[in-house]
């Protein structure tokens, strides 16, 4: 017998669609991009040679259309791992769960979800305008802990490494380290000599977490040098950004494929920061609707 959703815990709204998101089963597509930013909806949409149906509720915007035969949804998520939690899981509902009997489908309907978005290198070789794809995410904000099977998409050994190189604040809470979906990390990087594979840190905050020091003081002053030194297996850390392990760890434990593709605007090992960068975002962008 098909598990059973209670309204409490899959929460429908009068017209048929998900609770924040607003989006209705019928108006996902197999194919999705995740963007922070609800108006780089917009800018993807417009790469559209038709537009399906566009939706919106608060940071939340969706627009499902067609690229070169290919139906896809855009979805914003707004910032935070927090949000992810509510995006992937509604995309999920939307695509696995019978909405008219709040019942599970028989059959597990996979879904590709790549995150396009923005980030700060943390080594020499990331300078300004490098495209990074996220092979591991480094989860500072704990959101993975909260799923029984997440040992299961994690790379354990990474965890203890990681934290014991950090010299680690169990008070921070414990991080996850995420595995990008590897099929579809190599369609996205296609061979491309732009795309940089590397391990990313998605911080649970833009200031303190980065280890950005304003009127606040740091729990720990030198945790950007410990990331910087860090090294796993001859590989290390090569950027921070907020989103990209809840990304990959969540859709791992539901079933679909997910990975993360970010432009560097800032290179925090240099202190330099670049604003002018939509050009470049605009050319990444159009390399993962070909790919994905």
């Amino acid at each position: 017998m098909s598990k059973y959703f209670a309204p409490s815990e899959l929460i429908i709204n009068a017209d048929g669609s998900c609770f924040h998101l607003h989006l209705k089963p019928e108006q996902l597509a197999d194919k999705v991009i995740l963007v922070g930013d609800p108006g780089r909806v917009d800018t993807i949409a417009r790469m559209f040679d038709s537009i399906e149906c566009t939706v919106g509720n608060r940071e939340f915007r969706t627009v499902t259309g067609i690229y070169k035969g290919k139906r896809i949804t855009v979805q914003s998520t707004g910032i935070g791992c927090d949000n992810i939690d509510i995006v992937v899981n509604e995309l999920d509902t939307l695509a696995n769960i019978d909405y008219s009997t709040r019942t599970e489908k028989p059959v597990h309907r996979t879904l590709d979800i790549v995150r396009i978005g923005t980030c700060g290198g943390l080594q020499p070789y990331t300078p300004i305008g490098t495209y990074l794809c996220s092979v591991k995410s480094i989860g500072f904000d704990g959101l993975l802990n909260f799923y029984a099977d997440r040992d299961k998409v994690c790379d354990l050994e990474l965890e203890r490494a990681f934290m014991a190189h950090m010299e680690w604040s169990p008070q921070k809470g414990a991080p996850y380290v995420a595995n990008a979906n590897r099929e579809l990390l190599d369609r996205i990087m296609a061979g491309d000599k732009r795309m940089m594979p590397g391990i990313t840190i998605a911080c649970n905050g833009f200031y303190g977490p980065q280890g950005r020091v304003l009127r606040g003081k740091l729990s720990d002053p030198e945790q950007n040098s410990k990331v910087e030194s860090f090294e796993y297996k001859g590989c290390r850390i090569t950027n921070y950004e907020m989103e990209s392990s809840a990304v990959a760890g969540l859709a791992a434990i539901l079933g679909h494929r997910a990975m993360t593709v970010c432009i560097v605007i800032a290179n925090r090992y240099a202190k330099e920061m670049n604003t002018d960068y939509k050009p470049l975002l605009e050319n990444l962008i159009t390399h993962v609707l070909d790919h994905i």
